[in-house]
């Protein structure tokens, strides 16, 4: 899968288009020239920030409003709160825990920990083992809440290799408890496909989205191209391919 997914995102996509196109052209000089410069072209405005920005707000739904985990704003209040894992650096040096939560992860869990410090909930952590390292996501999520930001972590799931894993195992844990609606924290542009499997799930989900898309610069600058804005245009495309597949599941496989 994880092949598969390469395969049909940029910047690997880009380069095969370039070499099939290559080798077409001595024969096939109008299909092997467009084939160079799709995968040419479309390589350089993925990488805008006009670009990353659209593709990324497109998934993107509204913030949590004020005080919504408080009062039940957006409907019946939640009982808990979970925060997705959103990967790991491996043998990170900083805090002497081998592997340390990735950026995305620390943005959740910043997130996260403010939530609770407003509203009291309690909160599930979840993220599991996906190359089978020495330990889960989870438990660097919790080790991060409690050393970092001085917030108790009630439930580790620690075995899931993916969204729906998380969704399905955290499920689980929570309706085992009586718990049934949750605030959902991740990345803006995740969330939308996370909450349809935690609602698959069988759990009410009040989205919690942290890290929305800036909006590009005016002018030029809206139009120059970095790495930075590729990265982010490809995680905004693969989020687009999961929400394909999840809509194709839910088509051949209702629950």
């Amino acid at each position: 899968m994880a092949l598969l997914q390469s395969l049909l995102l940029p910047p690997l996509l880009n380069a095969w288009l370039i070499l099939i196109g290559g080798l077409l052209w001595m024969r096939l000089q109008v299909i092997g020239g467009a084939m160079v410069a799709l995968g040419l072209g479309s390589l350089v405005v993925l990488a805008t920030p006009t670009a990353s920005h659209a593709l990324r707000q497109g998934l993107e739904p509204p913030p949590l409003a004020a005080g919504a985990l408080m009062d039940g704003a957006q409907g019946e209040r939640a009982s808990a709160i979970v925060i997705l894992g959103g990967g790991r650096d491996h043998d990170a040096p900083e805090f002497g825990w081998g592997d340390a939560p990735a950026n995305a992860s620390w943005r959740r869990l910043a997130y996260g920990a403010w939530l609770h410090r407003q509203s009291d909930l309690p909160i599930l952590v979840s993220g599991g083992r996906v190359h089978d390292e020495h330990s889960a996501e989870a438990s660097l999520m919790a080790a991060a809440l409690r050393e970092v930001f001085d917030v108790p972590v009630r439930w580790r799931e620690g075995g899931s290799a993916n969204t729906a894993d998380n969704a399905r195992r955290s499920a689980e844990m929570l309706t085992a408890e009586g718990i049934d609606h949750v605030a959902l924290v991740s990345q803006a542009w995740h969330l939308p496909r996370a909450t349809a499997e935690f609602e698959r799930a069988g759990l009410a989900v009040t989205p919690a989205p942290t890290e929305f898309a800036s909006p590009p610069p005016d002018g030029p600058l809206a139009w120059r191209p970095s790495a930075y804005h590729l990265h982010q245009s490809t995680r905004a495309l693969h989020e687009w391919l999961g929400r394909g597949a999840q809509w194709l599941k839910a088509t051949l496989l209702p629950p």
